[in-house]
């Protein structure tokens, strides 16, 4: 009876431990939603972006990805996120798919330009860039490795096929086998 009442005991706090760092975890993890205004963006890529990433300047949360959607006129993708309504952002503010980590999520990353004139809720970013997928990256850098290794091969043929110049100082001739 009394080793029941032990393991009754350690279960609840076993419980209680675990909703603590639960409760920590959510606290900590900034997963509000945040409300402002709107704007959208077209990318030809958001491999990877979810509905509900986060949007971040130098790497603080300002907003957050609402929706994806495809324009059936140009065939790029439509993301649409709020911002903080206390961010103004320029009108040549880029926007880019970024990656958290190599095997990490992605979110949105804005980087505000110059430009005097903001734009305006339910606006649109101009200017983006998608980021290339892994395997378009391992690609370009196995094509890069390919053409170097055959330009370094077709230099040296060509190198080869030059013929060597005269010795400095002597008379061209006077070599071990040019006599």
């Amino acid at each position: 009876m009394r080793r029941n009442t032990i393991e009754t005991v350690l279960g609840g706090v076993v419980i209680a431990v675990a909703g603590f760092f639960l409760v920590f975890a959510y606290t900590s993890a900034d997963l509000r939603r945040v409300e402002g205004y709107e704007v959208s963006a077209n990318f030809s890529s958001v491999g990877g972006l979810q509905s509900g990433s986060d949007v971040r300047i130098s790497g603080v949360k300002v907003g957050t990805v609402t929706s994806q959607t495809l324009d059936p006129a140009t065939y790029l993708a439509v993301v649409r996120m709020t911002i903080d309504p206390s961010i103004k952002l320029p009108k040549d503010t880029v926007a880019l798919i970024a990656s958290e980590s190599l095997l990490g999520g992605k979110y949105m990353a804005l980087e505000p330009g110059g430009d005097p004139d903001i734009i305006q809720p339910g606006g649109r970013i101009d200017f983006t860039q998608s980021t290339p997928g892994l395997e378009q990256l391992l690609g370009q850098v196995i094509f890069s490795m390919q053409s170097g290794g055959q330009q370094g091969e077709g230099q040296g043929q060509g190198a080869e096929a030059q013929p060597a110049p005269p010795a400095a100082g002597g008379a061209q001739g006077n070599g071990l086998l040019g006599n």
